[in-house]
């Protein structure tokens, strides 16, 4: 009986579904759907599967978090805003047992103040920001990495 995958649940917090139109002098033209099937590739290229969810709705992630306790065993979360202030997303994520990776498409450190300040950090196993979509196809291979050396 073949082993089955290692899962991934990749989360992307508010506004992140309007990606290819909001801002894309910031974001890019790729849609957040362009970027979800560049993580899903990724992953089945290391033996992976990914389940995706987007929600403009903080206590939706947290739920989502805390099903993946027993269903995944690895989150990659874009929080967008969320990331800034959002303390049950923080102590969703502390209860979560696996590898934990947070991804920006542009980055913090180089916008606005209040943008360089993560809740999620102190929770993350890392943060990777600023390389566009490419941030995504990263947190994957850091995950594999991470599940490997487990």
């Amino acid at each position: 009986m073949a082993k089955s995958a290692k899962r991934v649940l990749l989360l992307n917090g508010p506004n992140l579904n309007l990606l290819g139109e909001r801002e894309p002098e910031i974001y890019g033209t790729t849609t957040l759907a362009d970027h979800v099937a560049s993580a899903t590739q990724a992953a089945t290229d290391v033996g992976l599967a990914v389940d995706s969810v987007q929600s403009n709705s903080s206590s939706e992630l947290v739920n989502a978090i805390h099903a993946a306790r027993t269903t995944h065993d690895a989150i990659v979360i874009n929080p967008g805003a969320f990331t800034h202030y959002a303390w049950s997303i923080h102590d969703a994520l502390a209860a979560f047992s696996g590898p934990v990776i947070e991804v920006h498409i542009s980055n913090p450190s180089t916008r606005e103040s209040w943008r360089h300040e993560s809740v999620i950090a102190p929770v993350a196993s890392g943060t990777i920001a600023g390389f566009g979509g490419f941030g995504y196809v990263l947190a994957i291979q850091a995950v594999a990495r991470l599940l490997q050396d487990k």
